[in-house]
């Protein structure tokens, strides 16, 4: 599914450039979970932005958003996507990138020095963790958002057949009734008004591959599969994987683009 930092990535770029006001940054963020704080990883950070270090009370998006204000008034946000083998748009070395790489995701202020990852917490909770990122890396991999989407669908069609000929894509009952549902169950994703339509496109066609991954992944009922066969479904699924990373952050990279070109304000 979408992610909530692809949420926060939009949201707080789209405040940047003045197209949207804090309280739509907080309802944005909503779906995701009952309660969102914030907390600086080391206290060096915390004195820098006015959040709080570890083992002080927690603070809020709310405060988050004024550090990134005061830190980058006209700054915007990329997101990272990471994962073992594809570290793409990570910054280097350093606590944000590992971070970001276990959590599988996180929110890249580049103008501002900070990197934030979410995590649960707990039950309804997810805490947004500031970390310090002195050198921004090299410069965003630019993908065009029309060839994103097209290796986006030549990886499932490509990923269907080899399946296929493994013997692993067979029929399994009420699999269409799990995609759906697994859709159905993913948060309600809230969007500036100023999104483009394109990238909408291509993010609601990256959760719906999502969970066909999710349903490709699962073994049949009352039959494990090999080793070998595990390991070769791995493998196929692998490429799709990647191509999904791709597209969201081509498509949330698009809409930062339009988003901070065009304020309301």
């Amino acid at each position: 599914m979408s992610c909530p930092s692809a949420t926060l990535t939009v949201w707080t770029s789209a405040w940047l450039a003045g197209s949207a006001a804090p309280d739509d940054v907080l309802d944005a963020l909503g779906p995701w979970a009952e309660a969102h704080d914030v907390l600086a990883a080391d206290a060096m950070t915390g004195a820098a932005t006015d959040l709080p270090a570890p083992g002080s009370p927690v603070s809020s998006v709310t405060f988050l958003l004024a550090a990134l204000r005061r830190s980058a008034p006209r700054g915007q946000a990329r997101l990272v996507l990471p994962a073992p083998g594809d570290v793409r748009g990570l910054p280097g070395p350093g606590l944000f990138s590992r971070e970001a790489t276990t959590a599988g995701e996180g929110v890249l202020f580049v103008d501002a020095g900070l990197g934030v990852v979410p995590t649960t917490v707990a039950d309804g909770v997810l805490r947004w963790t500031v970390y310090p990122v002195p050198e921004p890396g090299p410069p965003q991999e630019f993908i065009a958002l029309n060839q994103a989407e097209r290796d986006l669908r030549d990886q499932v069609r490509q990923s269907a057949s080899v399946l296929t000929s493994l013997g692993v894509a067979r029929h399994r009952p009420g699999v269409r009734e799990e995609i759906a549902a697994a859709l159905r169950a993913r948060p309600a994703s809230l969007w500036p008004a100023g999104m483009p339509g394109q990238a909408l496109r291509v993010l609601q066609h990256a959760d719906e591959v999502e969970a066909i991954l999710a349903a490709a992944s699962v073994d049949e009922p009352g039959g494990a599969l090999s080793a070998s066969a595990a390991t070769a479904r791995r493998e196929a699924l692998r490429p799709i994987e990647t191509a999904v990373r791709v597209a969201r952050r081509a498509a949330v990279a698009e809409a930062v683009r339009v988003l901070a070109a065009s304020p309301l304000v």
